[in-house]
């Protein structure tokens, strides 16, 4: 029973050391990436100083062919407002599972126009919040998202806009590659971890066993 008690102690060392070196993603590396992951990649993209402002409409969840919808909204929009911080985005979500899904893109051709004095609404999760008609010196563009994945929103976007793809840098390429290079060995440190405790686990209940074997013997011997 000695040695089932070592070899528990040695664990419990071997994981107090994992376990202060485990965490490779700290909040700062969490930032950075956060800040890489919305100025870099698909939705990167300058629009044409004549679109004035973006509204999307759709629902809450994907059924009913919202899928692409939501993803684009989650993945590809944060990267055109971060380069396109002049452009109003507005989100209108629905509770309407049925309901359409349409990007409306306004542009206003004459440039040195004054911008409409009409508040552009705000985004909404309940509806409330539907796209404006153009003012008299604007036009639309629309887009039936529903039923599309967020590759093919963001291409038609792009086409129909005229929007430039902004590539990613040598330097933005190397940040990729160290948070993939991150996420490997935090995943490989997790899988240590985890056989680790299993391993614990297992001397747990071999200690346990002993010492219950050893009250039977002492049980018996009285």
């Amino acid at each position: 029973m000695v040695g089932v008690i070592r070899r528990l102690n040695v664990v419990r060392e071997v994981k107090g050391k994992y376990d202060r070196n485990l965490n490779h993603s700290t909040p700062t590396t969490a930032h950075a990436q956060h800040l890489l992951n919305i100025r870099a990649g698909p939705g990167a993209a300058l629009l044409p100083k004549e679109v004035t402002k973006v509204h999307l409409q759709f629902a809450h969840r994907i059924e009913g062919g919202h899928m692409g919808p939501r993803k684009f909204w989650r993945e590809n929009l944060p990267k055109l407002k971060y380069w396109n911080p002049a452009v109003p985005m507005v989100v209108n979500r629905t509770t309407d599972q049925n309901g359409p899904a349409v990007m409306t893109v306004y542009f206003r051709d004459d440039k040195d126009a004054q911008p409409s004095s009409t508040p552009f609404p705000t985004s909404s999760a309940d509806g409330s919040s539907p796209a404006p008609k153009p003012a008299k010196d604007e036009r639309i563009v629309t887009i039936d998202m529903k039923n599309r994945k967020s590759s093919v929103i963001l291409n038609e976007l792009l086409t129909k806009t005229g929007a430039v793809p902004l590539q990613p840098t040598a330097k933005d390429e190397e940040e990729f590659r160290e948070f993939e290079d991150l996420h490997r060995r935090s995943e490989i440190d997790r899988e240590r971890i985890q056989k680790m405790n299993d391993a614990k686990k297992r001397e747990k209940a071999m200690l346990a066993k002993a010492m219950s074997d050893a009250q039977s013997i002492k049980a018996a011997s009285v």
